[in-house]
């Protein structure tokens, strides 16, 4: 079995005026991440859980429409009042997908929600472009460097001389005159010297 990464916690129910509702109504995923979606009916009737993209569940939403189908997919649990199951599924792609009950008027009665996937924090990260320069002025106080620089090709800026901030680290390391190649981010707003070699 995949290793799980947590649990989410799933409750479909009705409500007093009329609705039927999923609680939560939303989830946040990361990218890669396995989730074991524990669901419960707490309602009085029979609910599903399905996982897929918007487009997929209004397809399959027509399609139960012409038809009671029961399906048995790795993405759904179909649940009884007071049954517990569970849906274990890996997101391995960033968008936006789609929880939802299919059977026929409970997607219209609100049983759906958004599921953000979101990129990984861990993801692979484009390896550091660095651009060559030469500093013209350091001020450690203000934490703050000019550098007389070839093009930024990470931030589409040509050659020029520009005030960067950067952190005492970095500062300590610098000297006026010095040849340096380094990259430059922008952090918060502000050109930053985020490494330098």
């Amino acid at each position: 079995a995949e290793a799980v990464d947590r649990t989410i916690d799933v409750t479909m129910r009705e409500t007093d005026d009329g609705e039927m509702i999923f609680e939560p109504a939303a989830f946040d995923i990361k990218e890669g991440e396995t989730i074991r979606f524990a669901v419960t009916n707490k309602g009085e009737i029979e609910h599903e859980f399905v996982i897929d993209t918007m487009e997929g569940n209004a397809e399959h939403k027509e399609s139960m429409a012409k038809m009671d189908m029961e399906h048995d997919d790795p993405n759904s649990v179909r649940l009884d009042s007071g049954m517990e199951g569970e849906v274990i599924w890996t997101f391995a792609n960033e968008g936006t997908f789609e929880f939802a009950c299919l059977i026929p008027g409970h997607y219209e009665s609100g049983m759906h929600g958004p599921i953000t996937v979101a990129q990984s924090d861990d993801a692979p990260e484009a390896p550091a472009v660095y651009s060559t320069g030469k500093i013209k002025k350091v001020d450690a106080k203000g934490k703050k460097v000019t550098i007389i620089h070839g093009p930024l090709e990470n931030l589409d800026m040509p050659s020029m001389t520009m005030v960067f901030k950067a952190d005492e680290a970095l500062i300590a390391k610098m000297k006026e005159g010095q040849n340096i190649e380094f990259v430059a981010d922008r952090v918060k707003g502000k050109l930053t010297v985020t490494a330098m070699k």
